[in-house]
């Protein structure tokens, strides 16, 4: 797998997010860096049994990732920096299944991913789809409009996360990281991308996620 140098963090994402599953396997991973391309390098015996994680964990770096960074450029909303970041992720939310499978389907069967060339040759329906999303929403959408488009989301949504010691978790209880993918961990990103339904604080809240909580997910949020 190889990626532009100035979006070596993507490579790095699917590093930290492989290698566990990869060493397990008898397997190995290197990262590698040229003047203009970072690569991720895999060696296992048989590639089979990995195949569906690795094409999870790809399908985030371009259905988040590149996504974020696609709304960023194209949303144009006077919405504070905040909101617009939690825009973004509630649109990514919404329609990740969707996009997951065609990514899926785009990537299945490729010996090597050159992921920009992927992203910007293999992927060109899923982006005008994109567009039209933008599209439809009004240079006038507001904060409380905002509001209304999460409060939708999350009565649509029977999953359930979990928050504890500032580290958001599934319902598996495995640790969710995709925020990465935007650029920094965050706390409020993360649980917006996981399209939760419902949100269990297991100890103290910081005050300003709490605040967070108690707007975008009210009776949905459960305080122990």
């Amino acid at each position: 797998m190889t990626e532009r140098l100035e979006k070596s963090a993507y490579i790095t994402y699917l590093y930290n997010t492989l290698a566990e599953e990869i060493f397990r396997s008898g397997g190995k991973c290197e990262l590698m860096f040229s003047d203009a391309r970072t690569a991720l390098r895999i060696h296992v015996d048989d590639r089979e049994p990995l195949e569906d994680v690795l094409l999870d964990r790809l399908t985030e770096v371009i259905g988040i990732g590149y996504k974020y960074t696609f709304l960023g450029k194209k949303l144009n909303v006077s919405l504070p920096r905040r909101e617009k970041r939690l825009m973004s992720a509630a649109l990514i939310a919404a329609d990740f299944e969707g996009d997951k499978t065609y990514i899926k389907r785009k990537l299945k069967g490729a010996e090597e991913y050159s992921i920009d060339g992927f992203y910007n040759f293999r992927l060109v329906t899923l982006r005008d789809k994109w567009e039209k999303i933008v599209e439809y929403v009004p240079e006038s959408f507001s904060s409380p409009d905002l509001k209304r488009f999460c409060e939708f989301l999350v009565g649509e949504s029977r999953r359930k996360i979990y928050l504890k010691d500032g580290q958001v978790y599934g319902e598996n209880f495995a640790p969710l990281k995709r925020s990465r993918l935007t650029g920094s961990e965050d706390v409020e990103t993360e649980i917006m991308l996981s399209d939760a339904g419902f949100v269990y604080c297991l100890g103290d809240v910081d005050a300003s996620t709490e605040d967070f909580l108690r707007k975008y997910y009210a009776e949905r949020a459960v305080f122990s």
